[in-house]
């Protein structure tokens, strides 16, 4: 929100620089995100009236205007804006000025027509974001008087309010924060007239959204532009005048942070009744739009239709024009969850309903309309009926919080008195209802509490914390002393766990030649593959993202198209993260990699053709991170050719080349995916394990064995019973005989070395032979197989 420095110091005195309470704000939590130098002392611009008004004759959007600016002599000037009418008051640089945007004004021809000057729009001088026509000043300014005197310098700050702190959102707001941080007085504003109120004339229906409604008739209202201090106040902060009325009720929005409406009385339909929407119900706003309501909005309705969306906007039918001749001041207090869902549900915010999501202080409803009403009698010559209307009840003020002042010198970090805890919450309104003693032997501090009445604009105080930290924000965190509070930390379960993940999947993948990428783990409605069974989530943020996904590979597939249509050759990835498993929604750490286009981006020195990734590229990297892994024919329907992924007697998941139909990228695409839990459970337990102190000795098996003889099944019969010589099994050789291409049976010689050695000795020749003897027995035995010599 944007603050004006000038109007801040009519309610506290500030430091002298912008930069200083930009700094005070900031240590306080209170960030200021930038400062602004407004006012419009340009030499040669001022004040001039616009005499006539004719059509340029050579181009269809520029007129030709005569304007007076009390030099003797009126200027004409060629003019594109078109908001105007003969007898307003607008800004006219004349040639030699100079205007903020570097533009240098002189005498010119345009189309033909010469031009004296120019005529300003606020963007041009600096006053505002409106470019879209000149700036249409008060009546009452003086021509010919230096624009600078109706806009004096004046600095803005742009304030960045958290949603807790709707408090701040009005000067008088910032300015009590400024009192409260500085020690400076509070200068309250001018004391008003106070009025009876009467419950006639309003009904409240929706009492949970709207608990209190108040609403003033005012007539004999005069409609029309504001006077200069007015329309200065309120477009210093960038909102455009419209009209005394209307700007009034932003006036006091800005100085008090109470929100008011204004209706056209004569256009109301007998009482007001605060109430919801039926639903589909129609709503023409004051923004031009047309909202389709729901049944749970909330709005202000005459006898025939709603005439405004409670705390959001007005409508059309009953706003304020120049006709107007008797109002309806509308001040109240909508419930901030309220707002908030009106305001998402039809995409519309306002300076109103920005104050009301936040709350407002309730205290300060009929203190703003008042204010307001005194305004409209004194601008708009209104005159204020004697009685507030009034429904509901203003919501109760917050609940007292207890504060022990050893807690707060212990949470802070340095002893502070009890007296100066006490003035700094007096400072924020805070007021002292009682004091307790317990009966200790400790430290006086510690034998003191303190009960707090809530000021009812302090809502977000609630908590013993909240106080200490409201107590911290005026002492200064700088005044607190820095320590070193870190120390040594065990490393925990979670630690060793990362670690292990690290050094076994993330690195070994990476040097495998494989990227890791991070993927939502939400998934939208068009996900097909890896999907079914996902649980959806009861309010998604967008179609994007309405399910937890059940498996890492979608994401990855997605990767994969969006690399593939920026044209890449090829994609090898892996992620690792949570999947939710239906139907419990159980989380469990998954790896997933994926595989596809070229194995190398040029081809190597040994081929010049190019490779395809394949399935003996997914089996080779995830050999790299499973132990003992073997690989067993397995079904999914998602996949062309599925295995099961096996580590020792464990599956822990699976993987194979994908379906077609499953992804747009031309090409096979091969996909795995791990339990990662167990993967590292089962490397977790890993033990350290000496070096061997005697030598190994290698003997080879050639057999000739059936063509359908897998090797799964030689190793088994060698290794089963597995002897206790016997140290590993390494095939090194296979040779296909097919019918009618080569002589000999048909089938496939094979060839094996097997290592032996002894953990306590040095092996004899005599000791190998008789063990490796009886393996080639069992071979020819159980197999059938023909072995070579």
């Amino acid at each position: 929100m944007k603050f004006s420095v000038n109007w801040l110091r009519e309610f506290v005195d500030l430091p002298k620089n912008p930069e200083g309470i930009a700094e005070l704000l900031t240590r306080a939590g209170i960030e200021t995100k930038n400062i602004e130098t407004r006012g419009a002392n340009i030499d040669k611009v001022v004040v001039s009236q616009i005499t006539a008004s004719s059509q340029h004759p050579n181009a269809d959007r520029l007129t030709v205007c005569e304007v007076d600016d009390r030099s003797g002599t009126k200027c004409q000037i060629v003019c594109g804006a078109t908001n105007y009418k003969v007898g307003d008051k607008v800004p006219l640089a004349l040639p030699g000025a100079k205007l903020p945007n570097g533009t240098e004004i002189r005498k010119s021809k345009l189309r033909g027509i010469e031009s004296e000057g120019m005529l300003c729009s606020p963007i041009e001088l600096r006053l505002g974001e409106d470019a879209s026509g000149l700036l249409i000043l008060s009546p009452d300014a003086k021509i010919g008087a230096p624009i600078g005197d109706l806009f004096p310098a004046d600095t803005i700050l742009d304030v960045e309010i958290t949603p807790n702190r709707g408090d701040l959102l009005s000067h008088f707001g910032l300015a009590r924060e400024i009192a409260a941080l500085t020690g400076k007085k509070l200068r309250e504003p001018t004391p008003l007239r106070t009025a009876d109120t009467t419950v006639a004339g309003v009904k409240i229906s929706a009492t949970r959204e709207c608990p209190f409604f108040s609403a003033r008739k005012i007539g004999d209202v005069k409609v029309g532009p504001s006077p200069q201090w007015l329309r200065a106040k309120v477009e210093s902060v960038g909102i455009r005048s419209i009209n005394n009325i209307v700007d009034i009720s932003n006036f006091v929005m800005l100085e008090l942070g109470q929100p008011t409406h204004a209706f056209d009385a004569d256009k109301l339909k007998g009482d007001i009744n605060v109430g919801l929407a039926r639903d589909g119900e129609k709503f023409l706003a004051i923004d031009g739009r047309t909202y389709s309501l729901k049944e749970d909005t909330c709005v202000v309705a005459d006898q025939g239709r709603a005439v405004g969306i409670g705390g959001v906007m007005g409508g059309e039918e009953t706003a304020v024009t120049d006709s107007t001749k008797n109002i309806l001041l509308e001040a109240a207090y909508f419930l901030p969850a309220s707002i908030r869902r009106t305001a998402r549900d039809l995409n519309v915010s306002s300076d109103a309903s920005y104050r009301f999501e936040r709350g407002v202080d309730p205290d300060m409803i009929l203190r703003a309309s008042h204010r307001a009403a005194e305004l409209i009698r004194e601008i708009a010559g209104g005159t204020p009926a004697k009685e507030i209307q009034v429904a509901g009840e203003l919501p109760a003020n917050p609940a007292d919080v207890s504060l022990s002042y050893e807690k707060c010198d212990r949470v802070i970090g340095v002893t502070i008195e009890p007296r100066t805890v006490d003035e700094i919450l007096t400072r924020f309104g805070l007021k002292k209802t009682r004091s307790t003693r317990l009966r200790s032997s400790t430290a006086r501090q510690a034998r003191k509490t303190g009960t707090w009445k809530i000021p009812s604009y302090r809502r977000d105080l609630q908590r013993d914390v909240d106080l200490i930290e409201e107590v911290l924000r005026a002492y200064g965190i700088d005044r607190i002393p820095g320590r070193t509070r870190g120390g040594f930390m065990p490393a925990s379960p979670a630690d060793r766990s990362h670690d292990l993940e690290t050094l076994w999947l993330r690195e070994r993948l990476a040097a495998s030649g494989l990227s890791e990428v991070r993927t939502s783990k939400l998934i939208s409605r068009t996900t097909s593959a890896f999907s079914e069974g996902a649980i959806e989530l009861r309010n998604p943020l967008s179609e994007d993202h309405v399910a937890l996904r059940p498996s890492l590979i979608s994401g990855l597939l997605e990767v994969l198209e969006r690399n593939a249509r920026a044209g890449a050759e090829s994609v090898s990835i892996f992620e690792i993260g949570r999947a939710f498993i239906p139907p419990s929604g159980e989380e469990e750490r998954h790896l997933a990699i994926l595989l596809w286009g070229n194995a190398a981006s040029t081809p190597n020195w040994r081929s010049q053709i190019k490779r395809s990734l394949d399935l003996f590229d997914l089996k080779g990297a995830l050999e790299c991170v499973i132990p003992n892994p073997s690989f067993r024919p397995g079904k999914f329907p998602d996949l062309a050719l599925a295995v099961e992924v096996w580590s020792g007697d464990q599956r822990i998941g699976f993987g194979g080349q994908l379906s077609a139909s499953k992804s747009s990228a031309p090409g096979s695409v091969f996909v795995a995916e791990l339990h990662a839990d167990l993967l590292l459970e089962s490397e977790s337990a890993k033990k350290f394990q000496e070096l061997e102190r005697y030598p190994a000795i290698t003997r080879d098996i050639a057999m000739i064995a059936p063509e359908k003889l897998t090797h799964a099944e030689i190793l088994r019969v060698i290794e089963e019973p597995k002897g206790p010589l016997l140290e590993s099994v390494q095939l090194f050789d296979v040779f296909e005989h097919r019918e009618g291409t080569t002589s000999g049976p048909a089938g496939k010689s094979v060839a094996y070395r097997l290592t032996y050695r002894a953990k306590n000795r040095t092996l004899t020749n005599e000791e190998v032979t008789a063990a490796h003897a009886k393996i080639r027995e069992r071979l020819r035995r159980e197999l059938g197989v023909t072995l070579r010599e």
